[in-house]
């Protein structure tokens, strides 16, 4: 009621809009039905909910300079063949400084960080480069393989140091860059599909006068193709916000109890099947990774539903999915640590097991205040951000995984 409390006060309604964004739209259409006789409720209708339906392609200058960041993805894609460097080796260590650097630079610009801070970001992005290069040979190295694994993670922090600006402190604005990364990765998707389509469709055109140009496709277009489609995806995404806007909810509350569903069903069958990931490695590699996408659904979901005050019955989805994803971390925590304690803690096992607590321990408290919204005591927005209150605790995990992990093990 706060809003009809200050309709006439703009200031205070703006102040409260550059608060909280979402929550502010989500209660002012709540109460507008009530409010729309007042002509300053009417404006703050079309403010809130006006759409662009046309397709916007920035200004030329910015097309170029996105065009440009694109094909200079693609050309570092390209580094192994035109260096005669090991694809293999090259991509292992390297592969998140083919993107994750320009779309940095992009939201450097864009949101004019200040020197100090822009400084900070490329020293440390030139020192994880310099690092990660000079460690000895991965094969036969679990923490030097650990380490190039969590690379990307740590120069997809610095990208979400660099998107949060000035405002990096502030948990909505962390929660949008989560955001930020589902509509990319749908938009991507789409890119990529289009791509596929039309790859198939040149092959199958040359293949049909009698050259076949499979070979230099995939070494030169696919390879260069896959590095700028981040890159584009981000352009379009930023330029056209309403384009993915409306699909990444919609993918959100379809995917939650289709994922609570096949979570339930698996955890049944595991019992029929015979396996044990306390003694069988294999599997329990297998349910880490299982985990690990479900803990990134429900985070999506919850960013995403977070957008809008959730249903009754889509808030029970969530949280009982994050009590299913709590019993599945649990029993990947404990097998682990059933076998440290019986063969050892390995760079393999610390990692993971870190990895495991620190998803637990956020899960418990999405779990908690997800419940909080089901009996009507918090926002969903709470439970969104607790999400960005783990970001930072996943960082400086991920930190030393990359640099302390190796020098414990002495790189073994």
């Amino acid at each position: 009621m706060e809003i009809a409390t200050n309709l006439n006060n703009p200031r205070q309604l703006e102040k409260m809009y550059r608060e909280n964004k979402a929550a502010f739209k989500a209660e002012f259409n709540r109460l507008y039905p009530e409010l729309k006789h007042e002509q300053v409720a009417e404006f703050w209708h079309e403010r809130l909910n006006f759409e662009n339906r046309e397709i916007s392609w920035g200004s030329t200058r910015e097309l170029s300079i996105a065009i440009v960041a694109a094909l200079v993805a693609g050309l570092l894609a390209q580094l192994p063949l035109l260096l005669g460097i090991n694809p293999e080796d090259f991509y292992a260590r390297n592969i998140g400084f083919i993107i994750f650097p320009i779309l940095t630079a992009h939201f450097i610009r864009k949101n004019k960080l200040s020197i100090r801070k822009s400084l900070f970001v490329l020293l440390a992005t030139l020192a994880s480069l310099i690092y990660i290069n000079q460690l000895p040979e991965i094969k036969n190295s679990d923490s030097i393989l650990l380490a190039c694994i969590h690379l990307p993670l740590l120069l997809w922090a610095l990208l979400g140091f660099c998107y949060t600006g000035e405002a990096i402190n502030k948990l909505q604005k962390r929660l949008e860059f989560l955001r930020y990364n589902g509509d990319l990765l749908i938009m991507s998707g789409l890119i990529l599909i289009a791509g596929v389509a039309l790859s198939g469709i040149t092959m199958m055109l040359f293949s049909a006068i009698g050259y076949d140009i499979e070979k230099f496709y995939g070494d030169y277009i696919v390879v260069s193709g896959l590095a700028a489609i981040p890159v584009l995806g981000t352009y379009i995404t930023q330029s056209n916000p309403q384009l993915v806007h409306k699909v990444s909810p919609v993918l959100a509350k379809l995917f939650s109890p289709l994922v609570l569903i096949m979570l339930l069903i698996y955890l049944s069958a595991i019992l029929y099947s015979g396996k044990n990931p306390y003694m069988d490695r294999e599997f329990l590699m297998v349910f880490n990774l299982m985990l690990i996408g479900v803990m990134a659904i429900v985070l999506f979901s919850l960013a995403e539903t977070s957008r809008q005050e959730y249903a009754k019955g889509g808030s029970m989805i969530l949280f009982a999915l994050s009590l299913v994803t709590i019993l599945v971390n649990g029993i990947a925590l404990s097998a682990i640590l059933f076998r440290i304690s019986a063969w050892g803690l390995t760079p393999n096992r610390l990692a993971v097991s870190g990895a495991n607590l620190l998803m637990l321990s956020n899960l418990c408290l999405i779990a908690y205040r997800l419940y909080r919204h089901f009996r009507h005591k918090a926002a969903i927005s709470e439970a969104a951000q607790s999400i960005s209150l783990f970001l930072p605790l996943y960082f400086m995990w991920t930190v030393f995984v990359i640099f302390i992990l190796p020098l414990l093990y002495s790189f073994k």
